[in-house]
């Protein structure tokens, strides 16, 4: 196993407490301080800015490992922006993830030292956590309980990452040598799974079942990055038209 496999595996446990940079405890009951839920408040308005887009925001909500107690030195502050797309046209959404994925690139936003990721999501769409906190209501939604029993089996997360990373460094060696479309297409398939694959444990196993672990192994180990640096790297080569100016 390689250094930084296992300082990610280990990074998989339960802590005593939720941690006491984003949270602070109030007659045995967590919340967020002040100046954090101030600060997320503040970047939700930077995004809204941004999109230049009139939402009806129905909430605003930490989720994540850092609204839990399994949350280590790679948790990122999950911030989920909760809209109604009911009776939304169908490029909707996708309009909405292109700005955040364009925000994101051009933003570098960190809550102590933990990076800000956020998410537009649909209201009506099942969201699987043990562990939500309204931001906009202060207050949890859905409060978290330590797991006092847990035993966490590394050798099973490495193995099902393990599966998954294979497929992606299959996908890698192909897109040097196959069509464009078919890798992409395969790339878009690959990634419905992973998301299937960990929505499923969540449902059934929570937080700490194995399907969620592994996919955390591969966002932190960069394996997810590396898919969609394909992914990019393909259709920048799908849309360019190769040669060199002419001299007048």
């Amino acid at each position: 196993m390689m250094t930084n496999d296992k300082k990610i595996v280990k990074s998989f446990k339960i802590n005593d407490s939720l941690t006491s940079d984003i949270w602070e405890e109030e007659g045995g009951k967590f919340r967020l301080k002040p100046e954090i839920r101030k600060a997320l408040l503040d970047i939700v308005d930077d995004y809204l800015d941004f999109i230049d887009m009139d939402l009806d925001i129905d909430d605003i909500t930490l989720t994540g490992s850092l609204s839990n107690f399994n949350w280590s030195e790679f948790s990122d502050v999950d911030l989920h922006i909760l809209v109604d797309f009911t009776n939304k046209p169908p490029l909707f959404k996708k309009y909405l993830d292109s700005r955040r994925m364009i925000w994101n690139s051009l933003r570098d936003i960190t809550i102590k030292d933990f990076d800000v990721e956020i998410y537009v999501q649909d209201v009506n769409e099942p969201h699987f956590a043990t562990g939500v906190y309204s931001v906009l209501y202060n207050d949890w939604i859905v409060q978290p309980v330590k797991e006092e029993d847990i035993i966490i089996d590394t050798k099973k997360i490495l193995d099902k990452a393990k599966y998954w990373m294979e497929k992606i460094d299959n996908i890698e060696m192909m897109s040097e040598t196959e069509d464009e479309e078919v890798v992409l297409g395969m790339i878009d398939k690959l990634k419905d799974k992973i998301k299937k694959y960990r929505g499923g444990g969540l449902k059934e196993g929570g937080e700490y079942s194995y399907e969620n672990l592994a996919f955390k192994f591969l966002r932190r180990n960069e394996y997810l990055k590396k898919i969609n640096d394909i992914k990019n790297a393909l259709i920048d080569k799908t849309l360019t038209i190769e040669g060199k100016v002419s001299s007048i």
